[in-house]
């Protein structure tokens, strides 16, 4: 499988346009994801990266137990607007790129955002 650090690129940047546009008209549409409960949020991401942490040794990002993960991730993520596929890459480019996104998952599992970006990319790939 090749990986979100094999990406060309220019899609790359298509894909980091992709999620600041969709994020901003979101935004705009929903007076800042006035919609999504928020501390709901964050707890369902702590308590799905609490999981995934603790099966990430050995594990594929593409395997079908990581993916249900990912699933979960995305209809997380879905509350506050459906990311098309190039947006949810961004995202995953994002978690890698912002120091506070790496520190914030990484300190769950060293590796997290390397196998996230990896896991999200093969997810948007094969399912968005």
């Amino acid at each position: 499988m090749t990986g979100i650090k094999d990406m060309d690129e220019q899609y790359a940047d298509l894909c980091r346009r992709s999620l600041a546009e969709e994020q901003e008209r979101s935004l705009s549409a929903t007076g800042g994801w006035a919609h999504v409960d928020k501390d709901q949020v964050h707890k369902d991401w702590h308590d799905l990266y609490s999981e995934l942490a603790s099966r990430l040794e050995g594990a594929q990002p593409a395997d079908d137990r990581i993916q249900s993960f990912i699933e979960r991730h995305f209809a997380i993520a879905s509350r506050f607007y459906v990311p098309t596929r190039n947006a949810y890459i961004g995202m995953a480019l994002l978690y890698s790129e912002d120091s506070a996104m790496k520190e914030f998952h990484n300190s769950y599992h060293p590796e997290m955002v390397d196998f996230l970006g990896d896991a999200m990319y093969a997810y948007a790939q094969k399912r968005i």
